[in-house]
């Protein structure tokens, strides 16, 4: 894995850690705007983790929608639909916000993308103690 790769593993690891903060301990309308913030942070990170990693495949992916359909191709996740579910929530929180659809998404977010992003991690994390380092 290149440095670059790796700088974004690690992250895109404190990011779902943070992300798993929020999601445990959020109370208030602000700890929630706070873990959103948090989701999008994972979300970003997520796609151009998994771009770098299968560049190292010599798979070129560009945006979310592509990676995430190699990623899947590639085992790197387990489930396409809730990656191509997270771009929709992600993109509703960044352009249309609306207060009640967001909180809809943050459910969504600690019911199944939170799991997806720490899937992610382990599966990149399992796949490397594999390789040999560059």
């Amino acid at each position: 894995m290149n440095q670059r790769a790796k700088r974004i593993l690690d992250d895109y690891e404190r990011a779902v850690k943070n992300l798993k903060i929020a999601c445990e301990n959020a109370v208030d309308e602000l700890d929630i705007d706070g873990g959103i913030k948090r989701f999008e942070i994972a979300f970003e990170l997520s796609w151009k983790l998994i771009k770098e990693y299968l560049a190292d495949l010599g798979i070129i992916c560009k945006n979310p929608r592509t990676c995430f359909k190699y990623a899947y191709q590639n085992d790197l996740i387990n489930d396409e639909e809730i990656w191509l579910e997270m771009i929709e929530d992600r993109n509703l929180i960044v352009h249309t916000y609306n207060f009640e659809e967001s909180r809809k998404v943050f459910d969504r977010v600690k019911e199944k993308y939170l799991s997806a992003f720490e899937d992610l991690f382990q599966r990149i994390k399992k796949d490397l103690g594999g390789r040999s380092s560059d």
